[in-house]
């Protein structure tokens, strides 16, 4: 359960000290290759492979795993820092466990050239950002994978840790946002807003894009994050999917220490489009 405290100062040494021993006592340990794969019904066999987003997934690790653990350098106070290369390793770990399943399932991916990240920072906060939207989403769908049966529970059972930690990579990126602009001179903090806003603007067009070739082809990987309700879930609408989603952002978060800042801007924007949307959509 949550940790009922006051709020604390947001770059202070406080806040440093929680953000950092959050991130590091949470850690859970797993090492992806010695996983035993459940073996599979030929229907959950099917649907596992069938699913059109492993290449996207494997390419988005590789991205986000190498300009995390890079990132770390950034941070010149060394439990933060400490916290980022921590954060690196299990995205890292991420890959791993998708090369894993992969190899597993004979699932065909092709493997992405190194991903070397040209502006740290920037490259950072694109990959933070993108990640606030996905996991969001990640947790309805995960949820609502579990409740239909779409995946037997052995294979919920090893991507729950998972999906845990994305929530730990979020609120970890939001609270070191704004750490890192109040350590910043403030003449160099409105530069630093407007280059999130900016960043933040381009994840929001790329997910409008996304929706609107939702009637595309369904095999396109990039239609799958707004349509996959409609293949996990029988009589699942995108408002019921939003609703899911809230709740589950809530119940993940509530896990952790109360006084750190939560993600805010997914959550938003999800309950004015749940209250604006017609049910039956």
């Amino acid at each position: 359960m949550s940790v009922a405290a006051p709020t604390i100062q947001i770059g202070s040494r406080e806040h440093r000290r929680i953000l950092a021993r959050f991130f590091l006592d949470s850690h859970v340990d797993f090492v992806p290759e010695s996983i035993v794969w459940p073996q599979l019904a030929d229907s959950t066999r099917e649907r596992l492979t069938g699913l059109p987003f492993w290449q996207e997934a494997v390419a988005t690790e590789n991205i986000t795993s190498n300009t995390v653990a890079a990132a770390a350098g950034l941070e010149p106070d060394p439990e933060i820092r400490k916290a980022i290369e921590m954060q690196g390793f299990e995205e890292n770990r991420h890959a791993r466990l998708l090369l894993a399943l992969t190899s597993h399932y004979r699932i065909k991916v092709d493997m992405p050239p190194r991903f070397e990240p040209k502006s740290l920072e920037n490259d950072f906060l694109f990959a933070g950002f993108g990640e606030c939207f996905d996991s969001f989403f990640a947790f309805g769908l995960f949820a609502l994978a579990q409740k239909s049966g779409y995946f037997g529970p052995e294979l919920i059972a090893i991507f729950e840790p998972v999906v845990q930690e994305e929530a730990r990579h979020i609120l970890f990126f939001v609270n070191w946002v704004k750490y890192r602009r109040s350590q910043l001179p403030w003449w160099r903090r409105p530069a630093f807003r407007l280059r999130c806003a900016w960043i933040i603007l381009r994840q929001v067009a790329s997910r409008i894009k996304t929706a609107r070739n939702m009637g595309g082809p369904p095999d396109s990987s990039d239609n799958f994050t707004l349509s996959a309700h409609q293949e996990v879930g029988d009589s699942v609408t995108l408002h019921s999917l939003l609703e899911l989603c809230l709740r589950e952002n809530d119940r993940r978060m509530d896990l952790y220490d109360a006084r750190l800042r939560r993600p805010r801007l997914v959550p938003v924007l999800a309950r004015f489009a749940y209250r604006v949307l017609p049910a039956s959509i």
